[in-house]
């Protein structure tokens, strides 16, 4: 156990090298340390940053897949440099700490993290979580399609980026993943479940009033009658749909 979590015995016996490029923030130089050792021999390429200026510079010349984010920071504080971090792009970003209250979560969702993993904690655990969000972000997108007209709405899905009548919407990192899965399954119902699973995890599988609250901001910001949806469809006690144009 290092400073909060504890690092499992690795093999590399026919593992596959990810080659994702991740950020380590933190200012501890031991879990750095630690984090790098164990995220290389997973086959990540890894940087390190002991500050949110550091990794804001960094991000500028290097382009990275993912950034492990430690909220309490000094200086600039996790937050702030969440939030300017994806002011300036969309790289995935998870925030490790050791606050667990729901408001925190909530912040450093809205701030535009993917996850938040919270310590104590295991490598494991963190390494399943890269994947998860790994996996949701790979590509321009899990669907065939890199733009979509819904009404006012333009949604482009390579750059992350959503406009109505002309003019950009900030869309969180959860919103627009919650977006994206939906429009991989054009008016098709995609249950609860897979929704939580998918966009947030298993362990929010059960979570569907958290759900609901996510559709409803997605609503306010693309629908132009958020009460009365043309495109962002209840399916009562099954799920969501995203009705696209024919």
């Amino acid at each position: 156990m290092v400073s909060g979590f504890s690092v499992p015995a690795i093999s590399k016996v026919g593992m596959r090298p990810s080659r994702a490029h991740i950020l380590v923030v933190d200012d501890d130089s031991q879990i750095r340390r630690v984090m790098r050792t164990t995220l290389e021999a997973q086959g990540y390429e890894v940087e390190e940053a002991g500050s949110g200026e550091r990794a804001i510079d960094l991000l500028k010349s290097t382009k990275c897949d993912l950034v492990l984010l430690d909220i309490n920071l000094p200086g600039k504080t996790g937050i702030e440099t969440c939030r300017e971090i994806r002011t300036n792009g969309s790289v995935p970003i998870i925030m490790l700490t050791v606050r667990d209250a729901a408001g925190d979560k909530i912040e450093a969702l809205d701030a535009g993290a993917q996850d938040y993993v919270t310590k104590p904690f295991t490598m494991g655990e963190v390494l399943a979580r890269i994947r998860s969000v790994l996996r949701r972000t790979a590509s321009p997108t899990t669907t065939q399609t890199r733009y979509l007209q819904l009404g006012d709405a333009q949604i482009d899905f390579e750059a992350r980026r959503v406009t109505v009548s002309g003019k950009q919407v900030r869309l969180t990192a959860k919103e627009f993943d919650l977006l994206l899965y939906l429009a991989a399954n054009p008016n098709k119902t995609v249950s609860h479940r897979e929704l939580l699973r998918e966009v947030w995890g298993s362990e929010y599988v059960d979570q569907r009033k958290y759900l609901r609250v996510f559709v409803n901001r997605l609503r306010k910001k693309i629908e132009s009658s958020p009460h009365d949806p043309k495109y962002l469809m209840t399916e009562p006690f099954v799920g969501y749909r995203l009705q696209t144009p024919q």
